[in-house]
């Protein structure tokens, strides 16, 4: 089904309703280079549902790791909003926005960012730690366990294997039980037989009720999801589903 399928239902400036988790409203983000304006997003509104599996696809260049740098609080928009669980966290400070980004949303990234001289269980310890959470190593223990390296705790990144450590960071980010987790082309460094594990246990992550957002520029890692954002130049330019 072709088309934007997730239409407003409030006036713009409005919280959404409960059921939408996520909301972007006229998203624009444009940076001065010289004498030169660029646009890296340009009007960007979706929603986003709990429970939903979204892939943003595009190109290099096409605003969608801009977008996934907003919809993380890493870096905010230059006009419009963006709601999450019901708050405008475009207008939030810097300390409100580190305190969203410890609790609400979970991060999974190409490279896996982890600590190369700490252990899978001090790695996924470190945003529980960060946010000040009691029983952390008990905590970072059984995430670790849900992804099927509870085996594998003691061991650095360097006795890991690519897929081992990309199920590492799936498990530091969903340690905090977020609202919300966001994948930046999590495959990227991965053979196409430790692909396909990792895009099964991110479908059985989403069937246990896990909201994901995955940017990617593959069609292929796209498909596995079951609603599909096409991005050009800063704007969505279309949308598929397979509901």
């Amino acid at each position: 089904m072709l088309g934007f399928l997730r239409r407003r239902r409030v006036p713009p400036g409005e919280p959404p309703p409960a059921d939408i988790l996520l909301r972007t409203e006229e998203i624009t983000r444009f940076y001065q280079m010289g004498s030169e304006t660029v646009h890296a997003l340009d009007g960007v509104n979706f929603d986003v549902r709990e429970g939903e599996m979204v892939a943003v696809i595009g190109a290099s260049g096409s605003g969608k790791s801009t977008l996934m740098n907003i919809l993380g609080c890493l870096d905010r928009p230059s006009s419009g909003r963006y709601w999450l669980a019901g708050r405008d966290v475009s207008k939030l400070t810097d300390n409100q926005l580190a305190t969203v980004r410890n609790r609400q949303i979970g991060f999974v990234f190409q490279t896996f960012n982890l600590l190369a001289r700490t252990t899978a269980l001090e790695n996924v310890e470190v945003p529980l730690l960060y946010g000040g959470v009691h029983r952390a190593k008990a905590l970072a223990r059984e995430a670790l366990e849900r992804v099927g390296l509870g085996d594998r705790i003691r061991h650095r990144p360097n006795e890991l294997s690519g897929g081992q450590r990309q199920r590492v960071a799936i498990a530091r980010a969903l340690v905090n039980n977020p609202s919300i987790v966001l994948a930046d082309e999590p495959t990227g460094n991965l053979d196409s037989k430790t692909t396909a594990e990792i895009l099964d246990f991110f479908v059985t992550l989403n069937r246990q009720g896990v909201t994901l957002i995955i940017v990617t520029h593959e069609p292929d890692i796209a498909a596995r999801c079951p609603r599909r954002i096409h991005m050009r130049d800063g704007k969505i330019i279309d949308e598929e589903s397979d509901g």
